[in-house]
């Protein structure tokens, strides 16, 4: 889920308004709309970081990055779950697999 419908979704599950919700984190009305629309892109950690603890969700829920959240491919979970059991130099080796397919991907776009 991106961060523009997670931050919607919370939003509405708090029955905040926008201008609510940009009073509580110093933020515009329109610049709350904008997140939520995902017309502004790379929000500050800082911003991140009030919204999360606005919301009361762990920034990585936040942002769409908590490989334990509900509806995640459960295939995923468990490599990720393998890769927390690795030692630091073998998780360097598949981090630089990692960047070679990334690499090689989006060469062929």
């Amino acid at each position: 889920m991106s961060f523009a419908t997670k931050l919607h979704e919370l939003r509405i599950a708090n029955r905040l308004s926008l201008q609510q919700v940009a009073d509580k984190v110093g933020i515009s009305k329109a610049h709350v709309w904008n997140l939520e629309k995902g017309q502004t892109d790379n929000p500050s950690m800082e911003l991140v970081l009030k919204l999360a603890d606005l919301f009361r969700v762990r920034v990585a829920d936040l942002v769409g990055e908590n490989p334990d959240a509900e509806g995640e491919d459960p295939e995923i979970i468990a490599m990720f779950r393998d890769l927390k059991k690795l030692e630091d130099d073998d998780r360097e080796i598949i981090k630089g697999l990692m960047d070679q397919l990334k690499s090689r991907r989006s060469g062929k776009q």
